[in-house]
């Protein structure tokens, strides 16, 4: 099992915790890793392009001139592709672009990014983030301690404090883990997890992890 540092605010190392291999230690599966991540940016496509074809375009409803004898090229309606304000041949129409994935390839593809965050050192672990009022400078305060930028910050439950502090920061995002008796509910994805240079994550929610996923 490996053991990283738990830093305090202030960004001062107080003791080690060793993370679950089952989670932060797996084989790094890059298939599942890319599959997560093209389903996270094709979920968020909106798919609402539209032109209209020939046939919903107004106008065109009778022949502009009669078939021979006009020295022109025959044609069929004034709506035609190569007519000015005609329809668009091939147009686009709305689609949904999401896909699927089942449980056990969602769950390894967060354990694969989570491992290769440990392999880099890029996961910071800190005892905790308590924040008792929206402040942007402790937020900057806690990552200047820890000496790192763009971070994914995930606490356990949703902390409003650390959420709207860090919402002015450029490259900082936050996420959380809630583990109940009757639910799990998470905000953490893949695309998350590898988009921001570094993870800091609280001692609860690294153990909410482990309960969740090992």
């Amino acid at each position: 099992m490996a053991n990283v540092s738990v830093y305090n605010m202030e960004g001062k190392e107080v003791g080690t915790i060793e993370l679950n291999d089952a989670v932060f230690g797996v084989e790094v599966n890059e298939h599942l890793v890319h599959m997560a991540v093209v389903q996270n940016l094709a979920n968020k496509r909106q798919g609402t392009q539209k032109a209209k074809t020939r046939s919903e375009v107004s106008g065109g409803g009778r022949k502009p001139w009669r078939q021979k004898g006009t020295g022109h090229a025959r044609q069929g309606s004034t709506r035609s592709p190569q007519w000015k304000g005609g329809g668009v041949v091939f147009a686009p129409v709305p689609r949904n672009y999401s896909f699927k994935m089942n449980k056990q390839e969602k769950a390894l593809a967060i354990k694969s990014a989570l491992t290769s965050r440990v392999q880099e050192g890029k996961i910071f672990v800190v005892d905790d983030l308590a924040i008792d009022e929206i402040k942007t400078k402790k937020i900057v305060s806690v990552l200047k301690g820890l000496n790192v930028d763009k971070a994914f910050i995930v606490t356990r439950d949703v902390n409003n404090n650390v959420v709207k502090s860090a919402n002015n920061i450029p490259g900082v995002k936050t996420g959380f883990v809630t583990v109940s008796e009757d639910a799990v509910s998470s905000s953490i994805n893949v695309y998350d997890i590898l988009k921001y240079n570094n993870l800091v994550i609280t001692k609860a929610a690294v153990e909410a992890i482990e309960e969740v996923y090992a």
